[in-house]
């Protein structure tokens, strides 16, 4: 199939099919006598299986590994949980930065009064005029 093809039987862009092999994560296409790139239908579940563990944010990296583990069937599932859990932890860490920065703003969002007049804390607080809790 060509790359058109491909890109809608794994739900992934002919632009990324193409960043895909360009990082590695699926072999180098082969050509049809036209110059196209022909993909097969195991490249198409390999595309499946990528494009669900970036949906999951795992890294192109990690990616990579698991897409080692996954053809390697003597592979211990340790190794594919060690991964899983790397990336768990990666996530609870961002959501406690996020949670830290929702909650920082938020503080902002109260100390002001939302009215007519131009005094604002948020403003002062990002220009650093109140000292802000980073500086």
């Amino acid at each position: 199939m060509n790359i058109g093809e491909a890109a809608s039987a794994s739900g992934v862009s002919a632009k990324t099919i193409r960043y895909y092999e360009a990082a590695r994560l699926i072999g180098t296409a082969s050509r049809s006598a036209g110059g196209y790139r022909v993909y097969t239908r195991a490249d198409v579940f390999t595309l499946r299986f990528i494009k669900w563990a970036r949906e999951l944010g795992f890294s192109i990296e990690r990616i990579r590994r698991l897409l080692d583990l996954w053809q390697d069937k003597s592979r211990a599932s340790r190794d594919v949980k060690r991964l899983a859990l790397d990336h768990i932890a990666e996530i609870r860490a961002k959501i406690a930065a996020m949670t830290s920065m929702r909650d920082a703003v938020q503080a902002l969002a109260d100390a002001c009064d939302g009215d007519e007049r131009p005094e604002c804390p948020i403003l002062h607080d990002l220009e650093g005029s109140t000292g802000g809790r980073n500086r």
